[in-house]
């Protein structure tokens, strides 16, 4: 008589799998993580008062913009700056 594994019976396994998924919000795939001077940051958050972007963006900052993908125009603009 040969002995088998539980590996070469033939028996089931179950893997488990854990899934992450991000709140996003409508619209948010049209988003981007724009550049602004941090101070200008700074004040928006104090203030509540709009920003304006390198690429000429207004908005008010309030989400988290590593969960996006840096404006392309800005990055043009800041890595021109920089030289």
């Amino acid at each position: 008589m040969v002995e088998q594994s539980e590996e070469t019976r033939g028996g089931t396994a179950t893997i488990e799998r854990t899934e992450v998924r991000e709140n996003i919000e409508a619209g948010d795939h049209e988003r981007f993580a724009h550049y602004v001077r941090k101070e200008k940051i700074m004040e928006s958050a104090l203030s509540g008062e709009p920003v304006i972007a390198l690429c000429g963006k207004v908005w008010t900052p309030g989400r988290d913009p590593q969960k996006f993908p840096v404006c392309p125009e800005c990055k043009e603009i800041y890595e021109s700056l920089m030289g």
